[in-house]
């Protein structure tokens, strides 16, 4: 079997459970985890900040951090694609009183004057805009990377219109082996950031929020209204620390990877190598017969998972559990797919 449905499919190496059976723990709720505590303090000085937060969940992070920038009813700024508009289940109005407003569908190629012509200023009639989101990298967008360039450009936007500028990094790992740019660097172009720890990084649970004393203080709160509190949650903390540790290098193989099973598929005019950036590989069956509830129902027969994204693209992504013979395999199961029709 190989499953690239998603990087979160992963399980915990050896080494990794091996951590967590040993992991001094203590109580979170009352702050004296020290595997958390120092979890939090490692992820924060990476990014340039002075504190995080341990989550247990990507969305949750992004949720809490959304809340810490915009106040109810007020606006935020995201692309119409991004994850905390379209796979949060609307919790940043449910939960935030957030207003939502997006630009269109492009992925990471974003156009920072058109964001900054969006944003609207306090004040009658407007409904004023508080922050923006951009994610990095982009699932929606193929797992494209945000030019270094444009968000310093974006970074500028925001500081002159005086609005906040968060990252959803879930997986920003994935851009700093692929660029070379340091976390430090991207960690200062942003007001909050949450980063995710068990996709790419393969822990089995885990996000944190990023961002200053202040904030990280009134996140704790934000977490316990939302249900996020836990207990020895050190247990959990000390699988991330390992992942970071060890994980975070080896990314370039599963970059390499989804660029060896794009190339396979290249023939059959639904992917193009060269938009594989990273682990994840968007096939466009718009011109196909196949569409992509049906692929992905015929691919699941032969053992290789993926997803449908939409009803005409399905997604594939690597990671640690899935080595060169899974590539191999999904790029003849699929090639024998969209070949017979």
């Amino acid at each position: 079997m190989a499953d690239l449905r998603s990087d979160t499919v992963t399980r915990p190496t050896a080494a990794m459970r091996e951590a967590m059976a040993t992991a001094e723990v203590g109580d979170d709720v009352f702050g004296d985890d020290p595997t958390v505590n120092a979890l939090e303090a490692h992820v924060a000085a990476l990014f340039g900040h002075e504190a995080a937060l341990f989550a247990p969940s990507g969305t949750m992070a992004n949720q809490i951090a959304l809340q810490l920038l915009v106040p109810p009813g007020e606006e935020l700024l995201a692309g119409a694609d991004a994850h905390v508009v379209t796979y949060e289940l609307g919790a940043a109005a449910a939960l935030g009183g957030i207003s939502t407003r997006t630009w269109p569908s492009v992925g990471a190629a974003l156009d920072a004057e058109a964001i900054a012509a969006m944003i609207r200023p306090a004040g009658y009639p407007s409904l004023p805009t508080r922050a923006v989101a951009v994610e990095q990298t982009h699932n929606l967008g193929g797992g494209g990377i945000v030019p270094l360039a444009t968000l310093h450009r974006l970074r500028e936007v925001a500081v002159t219109a005086g609005v906040a500028l968060h990252c959803d990094g879930a997986r920003i790992w994935h851009a700093h082996v692929a660029e070379g740019v340091p976390l430090f660097t991207y960690g200062q172009l942003f007001d909050t950031l949450s980063v995710c720890l068990s996709k790419g990084l393969g822990a089995p649970v885990g996000s944190l929020v990023v961002g200053s004393a202040e904030r990280i203080a009134r996140a704790r709160g934000i977490r316990k209204r939302m249900g996020g509190g836990m207990r020895q949650a050190g247990i959990l903390a000390a699988a991330g620390r390992y992942a970071l540790d060890h994980h975070v290098e080896r990314l370039a193989d599963d970059h390499a990877r989804a660029r060896r099973l794009a190339e396979a598929l290249e023939p059959f005019g639904v992917v193009e190598p060269a938009a594989v950036r990273t682990n994840v590989v968007l096939l466009d069956l718009a011109k196909a017969p196949l569409d992509a509830p049906t692929l992905v129902a015929r691919a699941a027969e032969h053992g290789v998972h993926i997803v449908a994204m939409l009803p005409r693209t399905a997604r594939m992504i690597t990671h640690l559990d899935v080595d060169d013979d899974g590539i191999d395999r999904a790029a003849e199961v699929l090639s024998d797919l969209l070949r017979a029709v």
